[in-house]
């Protein structure tokens, strides 16, 4: 079985998105999103330096867009092959478009929301977020909570973002778990935390004239990990999820359990099939860095498909 997914916030580097402009019919394709996002997408995928992306108000729409023109280079008008979909934080609106829950433009409009109401959200206070990795997990969860810090990501393989003002994390900096590698991420706030409730209802009131229709596929959620069935169910919790810890750990369980076999990520791909390989031992992985690595994709998909 093979499964789609989507990173997260984070996997947005400078000029990312400049080979993707070569394939036929992505430049046009972006430019026409960039009116949904009110963003020019192209720029900011290809000539912005690393300040300007790492703007949450720009890294949600650029990361969804990114996510869908590879899939769109992927699979054309062939239909989705995957048996299961997931995306880590913001690639849950990837993957929701993908799933069908949601149109590329419904998505697109309503993470510029997203992005707009979190941007504002982090601006009422300084926050960031940090990688642990490694360390004893029980301990790591222990020296979150003596600094005040909140697990915004648990994400299996030896990894926990930490999430909390940046006083606190620099508390936390000063004394690491045993074992334990430290790592700032390039965002900008203390995101699925208690410094985005702000931020929930006003993605609220902009989900509320949707009309989602129910996944074709399996769609986990980040929330615990759970296949979710319905529509309007999976975007009641795109919208909570921006306050709650995402639990890609979880999503990785149902994963083994369903049987995985195969997980192509889709661009900028690397980090979910990094962790992929470390918590999926023997799973086959191809991250959609470049359309170089289209190619593995597609033999990947022929080769789970015909089996």
């Amino acid at each position: 079985m093979l499964v789609i997914v989507a990173p997260g916030q984070g996997a947005q580097t400078p000029g990312f998105l400049t080979p993707w402009l070569e394939t036929p019919g992505l430049r046009d394709r972006l430019s026409a999103w960039s009116d949904v996002a009110g963003l020019d997408l192209i720029s900011y995928g290809t000539t912005a330096g690393a300040d300007e992306i790492r703007d949450t108000a720009v890294a949600q729409p650029l990361l969804v867009a990114a996510g869908l023109a590879a899939a769109e280079a992927l699979l054309g008008t062939t239909g989705l092959p995957a048996g299961v979909v997931a995306g880590h934080s913001v690639g849950e609106f990837t993957a929701a478009a993908l799933a069908g829950v949601l149109t590329p433009e419904q998505a697109l409009a309503l993470v510029r929301e997203r992005g707009r109401a979190m941007a504002k959200a982090a601006a009422v206070t300084e926050t960031g977020m940090t990688a642990v990795l490694g360390g004893d997990e029980q301990e790591v969860l222990a020296a979150l909570e003596q600094h005040g810090l909140t697990p915004a990501n648990v994400n299996g393989a030896g990894q926990i973002v930490a999430a909390g003002t940046l006083v606190e994390l620099a508390a936390f900096a000063a004394a690491p778990p045993a074992r334990a590698r430290l790592r700032p991420l390039a965002v900008a706030g203390a995101f699925h935390t208690v410094h985005m409730a702000p931020a929930v209802e006003q993605l609220r009131e902009a989900a509320a004239g949707l009309d989602p229709a129910d996944p074709g596929p399996v769609l986990l959620s980040n929330a615990d990990g759970a296949a979710v069935g319905s529509g309007p169910e999976f975007v009641r919790r795109l919208v909570d999820q921006v306050a709650r810890p995402v639990r890609w750990d979880r999503c990785m369980a149902t994963m083994a359990e369903l049987g995985v076999t195969a997980v192509i990520e889709l661009a900028p791909g690397g980090t979910l099939t990094g962790l992929a390989k470390r918590a999926l031992p023997g799973v086959a992985t191809v991250a959609l860095k470049t359309p170089d690595d289209l190619a593995a994709a597609r033999d990947l998909i022929n080769k789970e498909t015909t089996e």
